[in-house]
């Protein structure tokens, strides 16, 4: 078995990074087809992803009525499992992600579901012009910000993409969690904070769920802090609404991870050292 890189900081064209994490991506969909719980979803139809059961409260906190009849766009919606939740809460979904594999698993969990749902193929980094619309809230959650090279652009897409008093909805891991040594007896920080714009490569041919390997072992991952977060949504013109921290993520980041609900936590005292997830929202006025 391939073991994890070193994350060492290289200088990659975006467009061959983009190609690259593709690859990577495509051969991911069979496994989490098979990893993800779809069974959950499929014998109960109130039944909801576990990412999205975290968000729900929150994402209705700053929507009154919730999201019963808005429009919405999930980016970087991978196999759709959380975005046929968002529409089994209410919304009326598009999903857009850039691997066609995934899409046509999206929609075929959608029609097993009976799911209304719309599938975009684009790079996320294009999504306004390819997508061709705007919506009430524009989601996105866990796993996604680490693939983007260019986060003004990213922003510049979610402003294109929403509607006059839209809501941005971001859950994501912590920036500050991608510094740690997930394979240390406790809390080292191993990769850095802050960087200079080049791409950490990792050689690894298991995914997040485990339960198979890839081929196509290689990807490049950009970092990217808080502030720099932050700082590209104001820069778009979004007004923040909200800004969280949590102790709790939904896949396993370290084998110390100790269960918690639907997620894992740090044990203590480290659950109180470092966060794992950030969540931000933000609203165009």
């Amino acid at each position: 078995m391939t073991q994890d890189g070193n994350g060492e900081l290289v200088d990659v064209d975006w467009t061959a990074g983009r190609e690259t994490n593709l690859a990577n991506w495509e051969q991911r969909v069979p496994i989490h087809r098979r990893t993800y719980d779809l069974e959950a979803l499929m014998s109960d139809p109130a039944a909801l992803s576990p990412v999205v059961r975290d968000d729900l409260p929150v994402l209705e906190a700053l929507l009154p009525g919730g999201l019963a009849g808005r429009d919405l766009c999930h980016l970087q919606c991978h196999i759709g499992t959380d975005t046929v939740s968002l529409a089994r809460a209410g919304a009326s979904a598009t999903g857009v992600d850039f691997s066609p594999s995934a899409l046509a698993a999206a929609a075929e969990l959608a029609d097993q579901l009976g799911v209304a749902a719309r599938w975009v193929q684009a790079d996320v980094l294009d999504a306004a012009t390819v997508v061709g619309a705007q919506f009430d809230v524009v989601y996105t959650s866990i796993g996604t910000i680490v693939w983007l090279d260019d986060l003004d652009r990213w922003a510049a897409q979610i402003a294109a993409l929403l509607r006059p008093g839209g809501l941005f909805y971001f859950r994501d891991t912590h920036p500050a969690l991608n510094t740690v040594d997930p394979s240390a007896d406790e809390l080292v920080l191993r990769h850095p904070y802050f960087t200079d714009g080049r791409a950490e490569r990792w050689d690894s041919d298991q995914t997040y769920t485990g339960g198979g390997t890839v081929s196509a072992v290689r990807t490049f991952q950009w970092h990217h802090p808080v502030s720099e977060i932050v700082t590209a949504l104001l820069g778009a013109g979004l007004t923040l609404a909200r800004l969280d921290e949590g102790r709790t993520l939904p896949w396993r980041f370290s084998q110390r991870m100790v269960p918690a609900g639907d997620g894992w936590q740090w044990p203590e005292p480290d659950r109180d050292r470092i966060p794992c997830t950030l969540t931000i929202a933000a609203r165009k006025e």
